[in-house]
């Protein structure tokens, strides 16, 4: 729903089922933020003509940095949320096959910001097939702990996939779909 009626602005505000994210740049002889407020009023009055509003306890607005998809963007790039890098470090050793997917299923959701992922856990991969009996051994733990090592030391910045030339002013909004509803209607 979002998605459709914001379609328009997609190029300044695209949006991820109810979060919209407004990035602009200066442009035209106007500064960023300049932009930024006409990207916001072109926002806000699509949502009006569709009835939609923004719940402004969710909203960030001019924040050089916003949280998306369990990572942070800002106008020098991506970084993986600190939270997941803490959680996933402090994973104590698996015992188990069901241990041991439940890790690589939340480090893995980080892996590119990994470096050689596929091959840090490799190791690892044997003890996932079937019929293969759970035997923890010293490479097993080498690998389990470079994982965790080189996100705690590469989790860093990656380029922004969003042009970042001059300055940009970010803002999230989360939209909060609350239509007027007529008696009878659904």
């Amino acid at each position: 729903m979002v998605s459709h009626v914001l379609r328009p602005l997609r190029a300044f505000a695209p949006s991820y089922f109810d979060d919209i994210f407004v990035h602009s740049r200066a442009e035209d002889g106007l500064s960023a933020v300049d932009v930024h407020l006409r990207h916001l009023r072109k926002v806000f009055e699509k949502m009006r003509e569709n009835k939609l509003y923004a719940n402004l306890k969710k909203c960030v607005f001019c924040a050089p940095e916003i949280p998306v998809l369990g990572c942070y963007v800002s106008k020098s790039g991506v970084r993986a949320d600190p939270e997941k890098i803490s959680s996933i470090c402090s994973w104590p050793t698996p015992k188990n096959q069901t241990e041991l997917r439940q890790w690589l299923g939340l480090a893995n959701y980080l892996h590119k910001y990994t470096k050689d992922y596929a091959g840090l856990i490799q190791p690892m991969s044997s003890l996932l097939k079937k019929d293969v009996a759970w035997n923890w051994r010293p490479e097993h733990q080498d690998a389990f702990d470079a994982v965790k090592k080189s996100l705690a030391t590469d989790g860093d910045e990656e380029p922004a996939s969003l042009s970042t030339h001059g300055a940009m002013a970010l803002v999230l909004c989360r939209v909060q779909l609350r239509r007027t509803l007529q008696a009878g209607q659904e």
